[in-house]
């Protein structure tokens, strides 16, 4: 079961009262997982539920809050509940939140409704949208727009830098208006730049990333050329050094690994096998061998959750990507 699948189900068993106290504290996409997960379960067995039981009391018998930082105890509990993907920026928004209603209303919409609202807004209105939302709610957006904005959004993302509040609190009371609510003030004009632009591109689908990028090389080589050094691929988790490659490894769910490592490179299958027990590398090898055929849009996606593993792993400090020391992306 998939990580959203695991959380509808124990959502299920705790109640109305309880699962609606839970998904209070989740954010819209999330919310939108583990809803959408629960619509599709249809009948649970007794053996799923007191599987994702065994798990969850598993999981906590490992964890305790005394004596552990509140923030990474909380990550990891939304880590076993939603799995690596779904719970990638999710800290940060309960946490640390982010303080606009209005543009936070956004990420209740869906990625074509919002590319519908701001497809005729000034190029700069566009890119201050994305700025604000997560780099993979972003790029779904980025593929709705018209093909001549695509390119000259990231563009003016990435070049994005210091933003006077006054703007981002006139944007945020546009976004406002068209929804309810009360509105805070925004205390922060650190949107945008070169990282949230290879961030946005990470999360892409990779021929449209890669005709992304061409477009932006073409327009100004030497900005697509910044980007692209922020950016994190596949193959680059060849470059990992083996304290962080173990570290991912722990991270990523074996399934997932053997559909991404359908599409790898030799190089990076070897570092792996490397940083595995020979007994894990051979139980791998055999699984790439039984296998058998997969469709390219399911290894694309896999390795883009491997690499969404990794970036965060890396934002938390806990590995560093790239040779030699140096850090990649954050």
């Amino acid at each position: 079961m998939s990580g959203a699948q695991r959380a509808a189900i124990l959502l299920l068993t705790l109640g109305e009262k309880d699962a609606a106290e839970v998904l209070r504290h989740l954010n819209a996409r999330d919310v939108q997982a583990v809803g959408s997960a629960m619509a599709a379960l249809g009948s649970v067995s007794r053996e799923q539920v007191e599987q994702v039981l065994a798990r969850l009391n598993d999981d906590m018998g490992r964890q305790t809050a005394f004596g552990v930082g509140t923030e990474e105890y909380i990550r990891k509990i939304l880590v076993n509940a939603l799995g690596e993907n779904k719970a990638g920026g999710l800290i940060d928004r309960i946490l640390l939140g982010r303080s606009s209603k209005g543009l936070e209303s956004l990420k209740w919409m869906e990625s074509r409704a919002i590319a519908e609202m701001i497809a005729q807004e000034h190029p700069q209105i566009i890119a201050l949208v994305l700025a604000h939302l997560e780099p993979d709610q972003a790029a779904e957006v980025i593929g709705y727009l018209p093909a001549r904005v695509r390119s000259d959004a990231v563009m003016r993302i990435a070049t994005l830098d210091g933003v006077q509040p006054h703007a981002l609190n006139e944007l945020d009371e546009i976004m406002e208006r068209q929804f309810s609510g009360n509105t805070n003030k925004l205390k922060s004009a650190t949107v945008g730049g070169l990282k949230a632009a290879a961030n946005i591109l990470n999360a892409m689908e990779s021929s449209r990333e890669a005709e992304l990028m061409a477009a932006i090389r073409g327009q100004d080589a030497g900005l697509g050329g910044r980007i692209e050094e922020l950016m994190f691929v596949f193959d680059d988790l060849a470059e990992l050094d083996d304290r962080s490659m173990q570290v991912l490894l722990r991270e990523v769910p074996s399934a997932r690994l053997v559909t991404a490592l359908k599409g790898a490179e030799p190089v990076v299958r070897e570092r792996i096998f490397a940083n595995m027990s020979k007994r894990a590398a051979d139980m791998l090898r055999d699984d790439l061998e039984v296998k058998g055929p997969v469709r390219l849009s399911e290894v694309d996606a896999a390795q883009k959750e491997v690499l969404g593993v990794a970036r965060r792993l890396a934002d938390a400090g806990e590995i560093t990507l790239g040779s030699g020391g140096d850090e990649l992306v954050g």
